[in-house]
Parts: C-alpha cells; structure tokens; sequence
C-alpha cells in the first residue's frame, strides 16, 4: 500500500504531496493528522526554509472526505480539532507555496488558501461548494478568499459554487502563476529555491509582518465562522445525497468547459 502523504526534503524545500489519489485526496480520517503532523514537522525543522505543498494526480485535493464525514456527523469534525490540517496551513510560520495540479474544491481550497501563493497547473479548477454540500466554511476560507480575489469574487465563488478554471483564477488574482501541466513541479520548486535563498529567520520576520498586517480582518472574520457553524449546523443527514448532486453538477461543468 502507497503512503498516504509522501514528505520529501529537497535542498532546504520540504515537497508535502497528499497521495490518496483514488479519492482525489480528499482530507480522510488518515490523510488529515497525516499532513498536520508533516506541516509541523517541516515548521520545526531548522534545515526547511520553505514547504511546496501538492496533491498526487489527477486532484490536488477534492476537502473533506464527504462519505467519512455523513457517516460520522458531528464526531466526525471534532476529532480533528487539535490536528486540523486546513488551518495549521495558515498557521505556519515557513514560506508554504501551493502547487495546484489539479481540482482544489470546498476544504481543499480551503487548504490552498492556506498557502502564501499559489502556482497552477493548466489542469487545476477551483470551486467552493460548502453550502452546496450543507455545511458552511469552518477552514478560514470567508477569510483569506476574499484577500486573493476581492469580495465580490468571493461571494460570487461561495453563492454559485462554480468551478474556475486556471485561466480564470490568474485574472481573478487566485494564483500567480499558471504553466503547463508536466512543468508544475519543477517550477514550483526553483521558486521555492528562490524563496530558500533568504535567511530563513528574516523571511519569517517577513511573513509574520503580513500575518501581522491582515490580522485585524482575518481573526474577526475566522471568528464569525466559527459562530456560523455554532447558528447554522450542518446537515449531517443530506451530505451524501448532496455530495452525489455536486459531484454530478461537477463532472457535467468540466466536461462542457472542456468538450
């Protein structure tokens, strides 16, 4: 059996891959305090200036494993309280570049948002479907979509829950980057070099300054999910049925996009 998450030290880059790519890396009671324990781990380790993080093909990650999480319902979300990997993304104090190669939808959007910037893959799409699904964002999404793409795009991207291509995400602000499909690794990782060359103390002093600097919106804003999800629970008992829905809604806007 493959590793669930594959951790790879590169110069002073740490490559974080999700490799459940049968489920399209959807964040499952395995892969989540599995890539939590890598993002701490690469956090404490004096050798690692900067953490590419990437998804195993064909997705980069399709959020929160939909059928775990209907069988679990309320359970299923608090047992990862002290391992959430979504936010310790944001929460890290090293340089994190998100790879996107591929679908980064709902949770995993969540994690890209995560990252400090994102390099895509032609292939990648991004969509928010948490209403859509029945839960709302509890992963900082209503905080930090709005810094990269501006609220109207935001709203826009959470009211509709449509998929934006990698093309689109480029012009809306998503990524900074996009390049063919077969180069995304390599690309990403002589940026993350470029990024390494720092002094690794100055280049957290750096990110801290930003972190600093977007606080008075991102804490208030990550505080008003928190109450969203406490006022507006989730429908544990329609995930399924309303994941079956999306998925079908989704497969049918790639392929007309793509046709």
């Amino acid at each position: 059996m493959s590793e669930i998450l594959i951790a790879e030290t590169l110069g002073t880059t740490r490559l974080i891959t999700m490799n459940r790519p049968q489920a399209r890396n959807a964040l499952g009671d395995g892969l989540i305090p599995a890539l939590y324990a890598a993002l701490v781990a690469a956090d404490e380790d004096p050798d690692v200036h900067v953490v590419v993080l990437t998804g195993a093909d064909p997705a980069f990650c399709a959020g929160v494993d939909l059928k775990e999480a209907a069988r679990g319902g309320k359970k299923y979300f608090d047992q990862f309280q002290d391992t959430n990997a979504v936010s310790q993304v944001s929460r890290m104090r090293t340089p994190v570049i998100g790879a996107v190669n591929g679908p980064a939808f709902t949770g995993g959007l969540e994690i890209a948002l995560g990252c400090d910037f994102l390099i895509a893959s032609e292939r990648a799409v991004f969509a928010d479907t948490h209403v859509r699904v029945g839960v709302l964002p509890g992963g900082g999404l209503t905080a930090h979509l709005p810094l990269f793409v501006g609220i109207g795009n935001a709203r826009r991207m959470s009211m509709t829950g449509a998929v934006v291509d990698a093309a689109e995400a480029l012009r809306i602000g998503l990524v900074t980057e996009v390049v063919p499909h077969a180069e995304l690794r390599d690309r990403a990782l002589a940026v993350a070099a470029s990024v390494g060359e720092v002094d690794p103390r100055m280049m957290r002093g750096l990110k801290k300054v930003y972190a600093d600097g977007i606080a008075t919106y991102t804490g208030p804003a990550s505080a008003a999910e928190a109450r969203g999800t406490i006022e507006t629970p989730p429908a544990f008992a329609e995930i399924e049925q309303r994941r079956v829905e999306v998925m079908a809604g989704n497969r049918a806007r790639l392929g007309a996009d793509r046709g």
